[in-house]
């Protein structure tokens, strides 16, 4: 049973017009998908990005399937991404029979080192995977004009990124082809879900053939053809309509929710200044130019502390903090099915030294204020354990 103080990590925040358009959806008798709320959401997409084409899928993982389908990979062909992401980024070429190449990541946005690609390309590499972690975004520039000189593709995970920019551009919007969640733990939200954005013309038809199981039924209903049919291998990526309705609530106060989630981000911020001037941690940086959206607020402890039993105790104390990703490269499925290009000793020490901290649209400043009282009071009385330990042990001699 839950403490009535506890600090949850995440809560799912609802604007409170989404079961009122759910019953709209279901008083108009349109559940499957790509009904008025679906068409409603993409337009969204569409003139808030600016993508050429926004197709919601189920989830985000099923948006990077989709790309994979497009690239039309053949078993061998290389991906070359970060090993600091979720599964989804790998497994989506993984289903194809493509190699992940994992590459390491920078120290100061746990993003993917740019400097660190050209060495990982190879004659079978067809695409770049740009993980935006925490809303902050890679540095696309440099991505691109790499992918340029060696004609590959680039497909941004934005899992984290919906309302985040990178230099006034959306993520999602700068690679050839752009991926969204709106997972229940993400800003903008429909239980699960995600959003496939299209930003290369070659790609459009196809995209919308493979999300209709392979058929032509977005051109039957636009009334392009007279009748639908089997044209392409593919599969069911639609969401049902009742999601999009939910969605729909949420893009309409998207503004509203970034913005609450940026002031909390930031009083954590400045909470946090007194911990990483003593050198107790380090807190996140945001490059010029990077707008994020404050997906998360996460911090690296100073590698003598004992992440793993803060964690604990921060949880046993009512403060429910978590870590994040084990390293693709190192897991059972990484090593089978892809490879790492030369060693990762930055996403080794992040995965082992981050945390991240409750963030959610309506926690209290009292909240936050506890969560660092907490986190505070742990990492001193380690460090204290420690330096009693040094001492004992140099008495004994």
């Amino acid at each position: 049973m839950v403490q009535k103080d506890f600090i949850t990590f995440n809560w799912p925040y609802m604007t409170g017009k989404e079961l009122y358009y759910i019953a709209e959806a279901h008083f108009n008798g349109r559940l499957a998908g790509d009904g008025p709320f679906t068409q409603r959401c993409q337009k969204w997409f569409e003139e808030t990005t600016g993508a050429l084409k926004t197709l919601l899928t189920h989830s985000c993982t099923a948006a990077l399937e989709l790309s994979a389908l497009l690239l039309d990979l053949k078993p061998g062909d290389e991906i070359i991404m970060p090993s600091f992401t979720f599964v989804s980024s790998a497994n989506a070429f993984a289903l194809r029979r493509a190699v992940p190449v994992f590459v390491d990541i920078r120290e100061d946005t746990l993003n993917i080192d740019e400097d660190l690609i050209e060495a990982a390309i190879s004659p079978r590499t067809r695409a770049i995977v740009p993980v935006h972690y925490a809303g902050v975004a890679c540095e696309m520039d440099r991505i691109m004009q790499i992918a340029g000189r060696h004609r590959l593709k680039v497909i941004e995970d934005a899992a984290h990124g919906v309302m985040a920019t990178y230099k006034e551009r959306p993520l999602g919007t700068i690679g050839h082809l752009g991926a969204f969640s709106f997972h229940e733990t993400k800003n903008i939200i429909s239980g699960e879900g995600g959003a496939l954005l299209v930003n290369s013309p070659e790609f459009i038809e196809m995209a919308e053939i493979f999300r209709e199981k392979g058929t032509d039924r977005s051109r039957f209903y636009r009334g392009e053809v007279d009748k639908y049919t089997w044209q392409s291998i593919g599969s069911s990526f639609l969401p049902g309509e009742l999601i999009a309705a939910f969605l729909w609530a949420q893009l309409e106060e998207a503004g509203r929710i970034t913005d609450t989630r940026l002031e909390t981000w930031s009083r954590y911020h400045e909470l946090l200044e007194p911990l990483e001037s003593a050198g107790y941690l380090r807190r996140p940086i945001v490059p010029a130019g990077c707008r994020h959206n404050a997906h998360m607020y996460y911090i690296l402890l100073s590698p003598e502390i004992d992440r793993d039993g803060l964690l604990s105790e921060m949880n046993k104390r009512g403060v429910n903090s978590v870590f994040h990703y084990v390293p693709l490269h190192s897991s059972p499925a990484g090593m089978r099915y892809g490879r790492a290009s030369g060693a990762l000793p930055v996403t080794d020490s992040t995965s082992a030294r981050l945390v991240r901290l409750p963030l959610w649209f309506g926690l209290t400043y009292e909240q936050q204020l506890r969560v660092v009282e907490v986190l505070e009071d742990l990492i001193k009385e380690d460090l204290d354990l420690k330096v009693h330990r040094t001492q004992g042990a140099l008495l004994k001699r």
